[in-house]
């Protein structure tokens, strides 16, 4: 850790050069939070965003990647919760690194609770600690509304076990929690119940876990790739389909809404806007159109 804060200023500039070249202009960007680095991951972030802060925004997430307790994490996170820089409140797997759930999700809530922030969960576990996991964020989010709308589970692999009828019903619980879903589309052995979600009104987010990182490499970076995957993995291949499947790219800001009509941009809009070099919103991510142009708050960043 402190060898990789030596060039991390440096390295997060050439990520967010790298992400604009595919049209992304806000990111939300975990930082860690753990009692080697202590602050100066945060420090170093802001240092980066600060440099580009013409072309690009961000929200920012407190990660304690060890855990809370696994290392002396938690009073370094009550400090960084805070601040104003910080918007979600971070954990990771908090029965397999700290071997108890409620203790966790209990203090992150509060930490969330007390400064306003919203929670964003990793939770790679699977099986009955995952959805006890997901269960209990659900359950914190209805006793307190303020957290709706600003609680999300990254990851959240233990929904690609279910069935069909469990992947219902847990869809159900997390549209009415108004509990988020962030997911990097994985596939293969493990594919994500996403249309179920949406089907019933979860927010689904879609990200990369990984770009250039000790995990693995191969995080395109590229929100069309993306929305391409997904169209390819549950089989969106219209027209209309890969019109809508756009929105996983962009937040669910559409051109047209369901009936065609036209919604964005309109007079008055934030000049957030990216061209790409395609016929069409189906064209754009059924062929990954090359991105053309990103101007970001009226700034032309290319």
């Amino acid at each position: 850790i402190p060898e990789w804060l030596n060039t991390s200023v440096e390295r997060t500039e050439k990520m967010i050069d790298f992400l604009q070249g595919y049209g992304t202009d806000h990111i939300r960007s975990h930082f860690n939070v753990d009692p080697t680095s202590g602050l100066d991951s945060l420090k170093h972030l802001e240092k980066a965003l600060e440099n580009k802060k013409s072309t690009v925004s961000a929200e920012l997430v407190a990660f304690p990647q060890h855990g809370l307790y696994y290392t002396d994490t938690l009073p370094i996170l009550k400090d960084v919760a805070k601040l104003d820089a910080v918007a979600f409140i971070g954990g990771v797997d908090p029965y397999s690194l700290d071997g108890s759930i409620e203790k966790v999700m209990d203090q992150i809530t509060q930490l969330a609770i007390d400064n306003n922030k919203g929670i964003d969960i990793h939770l790679h576990e699977m099986g009955e600690s995952g959805m006890n996991t997901i269960q209990y964020l659900i359950d914190k989010t209805i006793e307190n509304p303020q957290l709706r709308g600003k609680s999300f589970v990254s990851h959240a692999f233990a929904l690609s076990a279910l069935n069909t009828a469990e992947a219902e019903k847990i869809a159900e619980k997390l549209a009415h929690a108004g509990v988020g879903i962030v997911s990097s589309v994985p596939f293969g052995n493990m594919i994500m119940p996403i249309p179920t979600l949406r089907k019933h009104g979860v927010e689904v987010l879609i990200g990369n876990d990984n770009i250039q990182d000790h995990w693995n490499t191969f995080g395109s970076g590229n929100m069309l790739q993306k929305a391409n995957l997904i169209a390819e993995l549950y089989g969106y291949g219209t027209e209309w389909q890969l019109s809508r499947t756009l929105a996983f790219a962009t937040r669910y800001k559409l051109p047209l809404d369901d009936n065609g009509n036209q919604q964005w941009p309109k007079v008055g809009d934030e000049a957030n806007l990216v061209f790409v070099d395609a016929s069409c919103s189906a064209e754009a991510v059924s062929r990954i159109s090359p991105v053309k142009s990103l101007i970001h708050k009226g700034n032309i960043v290319f």
